[in-house]
């Protein structure tokens, strides 16, 4: 009789040791899942961010390249400036 009081016990403790090992599967799935899917929106935030990056880089060149012509242009002008002033001083001399 005293085995039927212990097959009794072993029978609850194996039935509780499985749920737990099933609930705990079931658990690691989902967490699997969840993450894959914050895996999928990072690099999708992450893609997004890279696009707004290039597109300011690009812009950045641009204005770069635009400020880099002006530079180029200015002594130009400062020169054509001088010689300007030159002509209407010798205008004015002349008078």
């Amino acid at each position: 009789m005293e085995w039927l009081g212990f097959a009794g016990t072993f029978i609850t403790a194996l039935g509780s040791l499985i749920a737990v090992v099933i609930t705990n599967r079931a658990n690691n799935e989902k967490m699997l899942h969840q993450m894959e899917i914050n895996q999928e929106r990072y690099k999708a935030e992450l893609e997004k961010a890279q696009a707004v990056t290039d597109t300011k880089i690009t812009e950045l060149t641009r204005e770069v390249r635009e400020h880099n012509n002006f530079a180029k242009r200015v002594p130009v002008l400062e020169e054509q400036m001088k010689v300007a002033n030159h002509r209407i001083g010798d205008l004015e001399k002349n008078k």
